[in-house]
């Protein structure tokens, strides 16, 4: 029999379950001071980020997080004490959040920034992969997976990344990963049909190497693996730099044209901009070579054919641009855009995919992508080390498809 106050009761517990629980986060990181990785990506869960013209707060709680160095600058205890969360001594601690169990509803692994030793090739050795195996290693033990989210390259070893990636496989957990660059806002908007046929793509990117070419080597991605036959993998990589690659334009390896359009969308072309306001025909007018001391060229040979390149022009661009060749059509071109600090917005569209992947246990787009990827910066480095000599790379034949629609934000 149903009385007034059993009534009431159950109404009033509606409005309750209607609200799931917080999916509880650990954050494992490097670092996690001002304008890190970290703190960038780490505070959208925490107290929630600008998005499609709201204030959203995930329905998430960072509830541990585990930092490798801890500088003067540190942010790591303040924000703990600040928002309730604890700073454990090790890895697995954080994911157990001190207990004998994993107690957590995902893992966000942001090994970018502090200080970290270079290999011969300049490859930054940020511990992600050892942070990954720490991780998994406490899956195993106690029977349970969870989502994670792997910032930027999985590993600057292809081996590790391929190994993180079976991991996740073995395991059965969704693995999301990689840059920030594929889900920011375009400018203009530019999606490729699923399944089009692409004749040639070119990428100019800014920054050094091996964290900025990363960037720019996965917006790119974002945009091949969209082709005909879906992506089947690298056949072969080179790196050439200086005056080698005005010479490769002139030699027809690269498109003058596709550059000129690519550098139509910066917002940043440095170069007499910067003293004379005039913005320039930097292509037409051969003033390329005057303004970039160190040019560097990233060759891209696709097992199916398709040819790519990456130009980074750090003294005469400041953004990133990208600009395509599809059968039929004209050139077509955009810009990867990224907001200005202290807010970095585009990371908040980044952390919508993640919330996405915790939300529903499926990552938004195959961690392959970034797997290639980190195998391509890896070989590239290595061509650039042995003499900039072209690579065979038969071990890149990573296949995977796109997803159905790109996952850049549009408002």
């Amino acid at each position: 029999m149903i009385t007034r106050r059993t009534f009431l009761g159950t109404a009033a517990a509606v409005p309750m379950l209607a609200q799931a629980q917080p999916k509880r986060i650990a954050i494992i990181a490097t670092i996690f001071r001002l304008q890190s990785h970290a703190q960038h990506i780490g505070d959208r869960f925490i107290v929630g980020y600008p998005w499609e013209g709201q204030w959203h707060k995930p329905n998430t709680q960072v509830v541990s997080l585990y930092v490798d160095q801890k500088p003067a600058n540190d942010l790591s205890e303040t924000r703990a004490k600040e928002f309730g969360f604890k700073v454990y001594p090790t890895i697995a601690e954080a994911v157990r959040c001190g207990g004998p169990k994993l107690a957590v509803d995902a893992v966000l692994i942001i090994g970018e920034h502090g200080e970290y030793p270079r290999n011969d090739k300049g490859q930054i050795l940020y511990p992600r992969f050892e942070f990954f195996e720490q991780v998994a290693k406490v899956f195993e033990a106690d029977g349970r997976s969870v989502p994670v989210y792997n910032d930027k390259h999985l590993s600057y070893s292809f081996e590790k990344a391929k190994t993180m990636r079976e991991t996740a496989r073995r395991l059965k957990f969704p693995m999301l990963a990689g840059s920030s660059l594929p889900v920011t806002w375009r400018l203009p908007e530019l999606e490729l049909p699923l399944g089009c046929e692409i004749e040639e793509a070119l990428m100019v990117g800014c920054g050094g190497s091996d964290p900025m070419d990363f960037h720019a080597l996965e917006a790119m991605q974002c945009m091949v693996e969209r082709r005909k036959g879906g992506e089947r993998g690298v056949k072969s990589v080179q790196l050439i730099e200086g005056d080698a690659v005005w010479k490769a334009a002139e030699e027809g390896r690269w498109s003058k044209e596709m550059l000129r359009s690519a550098l139509s969308r910066s917002d940043n072309l440095k170069g007499a901009t910067v003293t004379d306001g005039r913005t320039q025909d930097m292509v037409g007018t051969g003033v390329l070579p005057g303004l970039c001391k160190d040019p560097w060229a990233y060759f891209i040979e696709y097992r199916d054919g398709l040819r790519a390149t990456l130009l980074m022009l750090s003294d005469a661009v400041g953004d990133f641009t990208f600009a395509v060749k599809v059968k039929g059509k004209p050139i077509q071109s955009t810009q990867f855009f990224l907001s200005p600090d202290p807010n970095v917005t585009y990371s908040a569209c980044l952390a919508n995919r993640i919330e996405k992947m915790i939300e529903t246990g499926v990552a938004p787009y195959a961690v392959d992508r970034t797997l290639l990827v980190s195998g391509v910066l890896e070989s590239c480095l290595e061509s650039r080390l042995k003499g900039h000599i072209r690579l065979e790379t038969p071990h890149l034949s990573v296949a995977y498809q796109a997803p159905k629609e790109s996952q850049y934000c549009r408002s």
